[in-house]
């Protein structure tokens, strides 16, 4: 986009929140943005005067230090940096054992959590399932402390309202080492949505401010689907999902200014005669785009979507994660998540994540680019070499080969590169049946780093303080 475009979507944005509003189902937020000077009609519709917006793009952070599970620096959200991880809450899983489709059971977010664990290339991990087989009020919780016992890497959660987030937070202090260091270094970032169009729902809004409250990142993503949840214009789409985001970090940063959060949207299009959410199409790379350039704008760390409408680890997934994941990172997204999801969302498979952990591989060797320099160019080397020095030529023979070639030259983990009779010989094996062998022999023999026992014993009696609070019982979502 312009800087043209740019300003014209923002000042679109501006009007409608300052004359249109949003509306926010929950009262501390109301009262919140109240008293920050914003005005209230019918109850529950905000209006935000346009320097409020201004002074939230200002105070939220454009740089989000994200550690890992042992208190390291994991990823630096700033600029056009580059994360790739997990997305959360699929209801059904591909069995790699019986080649079935059934729905997801904790044991998915175990094997996920290790998988990814394992996989180098993928920066954070999410549940990546939603689990069947335990308490739909603890079910989050469970979620948290799986992936939690299953990996070092950042995590990526969701949540049903503050009940159950107000757990999550107490397990992690638990592992941080208490509050104070997990506000210093957090290791975890929740993921919530408001609802278009325009809408602020009273779960999201608890878990918005108590984020803030307790400097926990938050990824604060709208998602409008085109001609359904709002205009089918992309131009529409993003303006009104960019009112969405916006509102949000005003809520967000009049709770607590400065406190990490992370934007963007999914603004995507409804297939009008399947009726389907296009996780595959152009239009999502463009939308993804535009508000990349946004938020660049705005220096305010920004996520990406990824995904395919294949039901099958098939050439569509294979076709459709390949584009979304390379776009994305030329786009600058830094916070790139969903690698992995097949079924517009629904369907998780092992195998996947470890097709993606070798696109990002082959990703983040194109975005590196190469070095111009004396010793790259090698101009010695290529006169040493010339027809006009010697007979017999030989690149091969040189230091020089050797100390550059695995630095320079990208070498694929699963993908062919054998001669057709060398391939012929080793079983003929598609790239399918790699990822998946790969993702079995994972599963089966990946052992994550230990926690202390002192800590396992804390999540325990938090698990089970979480379990009887919530047995029999609802609250907010």
């Amino acid at each position: 986009m312009s800087e043209d475009q740019i300003e014209r979507v923002h000042e679109a944005t501006l009007g409608l929140l300052e004359n249109t509003g949003v509306k926010v189902g929950n009262i501390d937020g109301i009262a919140i943005m109240e008293a920050a000077g914003c005005t209230v009609v019918n109850e529950n519709i905000v209006k935000i005067p346009r320097e409020l917006v201004e002074q939230a793009i200002e105070s939220a952070p454009s740089r989000i230090d994200v550690y890992n599970r042992d208190g390291d620096v994991a990823m630096v959200l700033e600029g056009r940096n580059n994360y790739f991880g997990l997305g959360t809450d699929l209801p059904t899983t591909y069995d790699l054992d019986t080649g079935m489709v059934r729905k997801s059971l904790l044991q998915d977010v175990i094997n996920a959590a290790r998988v990814t664990d394992k996989c180098e290339n993928v920066d954070f991990v999410a549940s990546f399932a939603l689990p069947c087989d335990v308490s739909p009020n603890a079910m989050y919780v469970e979620c948290f402390k799986a992936m939690i016992e299953n990996t070092t890497k950042p995590i990526f959660f969701t949540a049903a309202g503050k009940d159950d987030l107000a757990y999550i937070i107490q397990m992690a202090s638990a592992v941080a080492g208490g509050d104070d260091t997990l506000r210093e270094k957090p290791f975890l970032i929740q993921y919530s949505e408001p609802v278009a169009p325009l809408t602020h729902s009273t779960g999201a809004v608890d878990k918005l401010l108590s984020c803030a409250g307790h400097g926990v990142p938050i990824c604060y993503i709208p998602t409008v689907l085109l001609g359904a949840s709002g205009p089918v214009t992309l131009a529409g789409g993003i303006t009104q999902a960019n009112a969405e985001a916006l509102s949000g970090i005003v809520l967000h940063q009049l709770k607590a200014p400065g406190a990490p959060i992370i934007s963007g949207w999914a603004v995507v299009p409804l297939d009008m005669k399947s009726m389907t959410y296009c996780y595959g199409s152009p239009e999502v790379r463009l939308t993804n785009t535009a508000f990349a350039d946004i938020y660049h704008h705005y220096e305010i760390p920004c996520w990406g979507i990824v995904g395919t409408d294949s039901h099958l680890l098939d050439q569509q997934a294979a076709m459709e994660h390949a584009f979304a994941e390379l776009l994305a990172a030329m786009d600058g997204a830094n916070l790139i998540h969903d690698i992995g999801y097949l079924g517009q969302g629904l369907l998780g498979n092992p195998a996947s994540i470890v097709m993606c952990d070798e696109m990002i591989s082959f990703i983040k060797r194109f975005m590196r680019g190469f070095e111009i320099s004396d010793e790259t160019m090698a101009l010695d080397l290529i006169n040493k070499n010339s027809p006009l020095e010697t007979k017999q030529c030989n690149f091969l023979a040189e230091k020089h080969t050797l100390s550059h070639f695995r630095t320079e030259i990208w070498r694929p983990m699963y993908a062919n590169r054998d001669t057709p009779d060398t391939w012929r010989k080793k079983g003929e094996l598609s790239y399918g049946d790699k990822v998946v062998a790969k993702a079995k022999d994972i599963i089966a023999s990946h052992v994550p780093a230990p926690m202390d026992s002192a800590v396992l014993e804390q999540l325990a009696a938090i698990i089970q303080e979480a379990r009887d609070a919530f047995e029999g019982k609802s609250f907010s979502a």
